[in-house]
């Protein structure tokens, strides 16, 4: 292999091993969101507040907040996001998976 496209390999795996990385840190967070949430949910309705309150609530917040960091596009194209993967099912119960 020549030198060049040797180099260019060790590059090529180099950004791949970035990317998982990356990867694996967004993954991280995301559970320890999804924990973080279920343990809010959790006290919420133990407090005897109802779920469509709490989630319409948590889904304000979410929406209120990616509006102010990242702009209304963002926050629209996340509602477009979680429409679609409601419609595929994903929310379902026995489906129930963060």
């Amino acid at each position: 292999m020549p030198r060049n496209a040797a180099a260019g390999k060790r590059e090529e795996q180099m950004e791949q091993a970035a990317t998982d990385i990356e990867a694996m840190i967004r993954e991280e967070k995301r559970l320890t969101a999804v924990e973080s949430h279920c343990e809010a949910w959790a006290e919420t309705v133990s407090a005897g507040i109802e779920p469509e309150i709490i989630a319409e609530a948590a889904l304000a917040t979410a929406l209120a907040e990616l509006v102010r960091s990242r702009g209304e596009d963002a926050a629209l194209t996340l509602l477009d996001k979680m429409r679609d993967r409601t419609r595929a099912g994903e929310f379902e119960p026995f489906l129930h998976v963060h």
